[in-house]
């Protein structure tokens, strides 16, 4: 995957709405109504989120007569998650266990689901 994917990718990834919708989305695929209710930000902002992670190649959309639902993409997930153990091996070859200093990740805000 070129950079510009993944840098697409990050991109999207760095919004914490955007990371809820994909946390709700690993449970099943959703309607942008679905989607747009824990929240409360516009039917468009939502379809705007929605728009970035399919660039991104994180979200499909599914066409189903009516409805369009979308479902998670993990494929460029994959590629983000190889990047960075990458790094992590990189950057554990450089540096002693004990220089290591972890910090917990802030998790995507709760939804309701």
């Amino acid at each position: 995957m070129a950079n510009d994917d993944l840098s697409r990718i990050m991109a999207a990834l760095a919004d914490p709405t955007r990371r809820a919708i994909l946390s709700r989305l690993a449970h099943g695929e959703a309607s942008v109504t679905e989607l747009a209710a824990p929240f409360e930000i516009t039917m468009p902002a939502v379809s705007r989120h929605l728009r970035v992670l399919e660039q991104a190649g994180l979200v499909r959309r599914r066409h189903d007569a009516q409805r369009r639902p979308r479902r998670l993409d993990t494929d460029a997930l994959w590629t983000a998650a190889a990047w960075l153990r990458e790094l992590i091996e990189a950057a554990d070859g450089a540096e002693s266990p004990t220089e290591r200093n972890p910090r917990p990740l802030d998790p995507a805000p709760d939804v309701a689901h």
